[in-house]
């Protein structure tokens, strides 16, 4: 099991440049799958399935393997067996998600396989993210059919990742008070509620807006929110 306490709250996965590993990830020619299961012949033979379509693969035996020793954006898709020994794959779900909210970073495609699937256990990990379960043995075209799925599906959310990311970058580029009246554009507010909410003048307002605009390569305060509506203000507050 992951321990919970507060010195393993804070860890996060191991030291890369999370963004450029993000980005490598859309510019691999080969698709890269990491395989997390204890069994070396299930291994083996996924490497060998997953390499008729000419994937790269990685093989992890235990959760803690693959927690210790890479960042998860380095793949384009994580293949879990449910039940590895210690942390099983639940946890190893659970902790990846909890890290990549902590940290803002991006956690690509999950595919789980188990001997011993069950409904509750499916409709949970699907709740999550997860974007496919398959029972053991799972017939070879119905796993290369959702590995395909989950490739289709990084390709889409790892754009959206590094759109974010780029935005979140210009923003830190922004003042503090900047960043202020920004938070109170996108919630609709208007300049003369603004100057009174942040106690300047309107006049103030419009000129951290005009900058904001200009910094953000956007021409109007409609403009300025659709391009952020994605991005929660928590992010930059």
């Amino acid at each position: 099991m992951i321990s919970t306490d507060k010195t393993s709250a804070a860890v996060p996965f191991p030291q890369h440049d999370t963004q450029n590993d993000t980005q490598r990830g859309t510019q691999h020619k080969t698709p890269q799958i990491a395989i997390i299961d204890d069994d070396p012949s299930v291994r083996g033979s996924l490497v060998m399935l997953l390499e008729t379509r000419d994937w790269g693969t990685r093989e992890f035996e235990r959760a803690k393997d693959f927690l210790d020793s890479v960042s998860p954006d380095q793949f384009n898709c994580l293949l879990i067996d449910v039940r590895i020994p210690e942390t099983n794959g639940l946890e190893l779900f659970d902790e990846l998600i909890r890290r990549s909210k902590l940290h803002n970073s991006y956690l690509p495609p999950v595919v789980f396989l188990s001997g011993h699937g069950d409904i509750p256990l499916v409709v949970r990990v699907l709740k999550q993210g997860a974007v496919d379960f398959l029972e053991k043995p799972a017939d070879h075209r119905s796993l290369l059919d959702a590995i395909s799925r989950a490739l289709a599906t990084d390709e889409a959310a790892r754009s959206n990742y590094l759109t974010q990311a780029d935005l979140l970058k210009e923003i830190a580029e922004l003042t503090q008070r900047e960043r202020m009246v920004l938070t109170e554009i996108v919630a609709g507010y208007l300049g003369k509620q603004i100057a009174d909410h942040l106690a300047i003048s309107p006049k103030t307002v419009e000129a951290h807006r005009l900058h904001i605009c200009q910094k953000l390569n956007v021409r109007t305060s409609m403009e300025l929110a659709a391009k952020l509506r994605d991005i929660p203000p928590s992010l930059w507050q």
